[in-house]
């Protein structure tokens, strides 16, 4: 199977950097029935900022709102996945770099079963040009 790259819906919420805040923002989703294609975390300040790439941006809204979250979003990111391999990152990377494209950030895995996967972040007024360079519409 060939690495695939897409655009993905994403929402930034800003949390207590303390034990906890992730678990319980995570429990209120499994409890909505709301499925996350992916889900970041990490220090930001003396907060911390949690990113919720969902599947069902709409849904999503509705029970962070319904929680009294203040979620912004949804923004654009991108996931790749594929076949696990040596270099598999720096392919995807390196195009990126020679359309002169700045990764904001970004976060890969092996997944298992010989898989990746990743998530990164550009500039949104980069999105459309990372896009292009990586063969996909935004």
């Amino acid at each position: 199977m060939s690495d695939t790259v897409r655009t993905a819906q994403y929402f930034k919420v800003e949390v207590p950097d303390k034990p906890g805040e992730a678990s319980r923002m995570l429990g209120t989703l499994r409890a909505a029935g709301i499925n996350l294609a992916a889900f970041s975390g990490f220090p930001r300040a003396r907060r911390a900022q949690l990113d919720f790439v969902t599947t069902d941006p709409m849904a999503f809204k509705d029970a962070a709102k319904q929680a009294k979250w203040k979620a912004q979003g949804p923004k654009t990111c991108f996931l790749a996945e594929g076949d696990d391999r040596a270099g598999a990152v720096a392919d995807l990377t390196e195009r990126l770099a020679a359309a002169k494209i700045n990764i904001t950030a970004i976060d890969a895995v092996c997944s298992g079963q010989g898989r990746y996967g990743a998530i990164f972040w550009v500039k949104p007024r980069d999105v459309k040009k990372a896009a292009q360079a990586l063969g996909i519409g935004a």
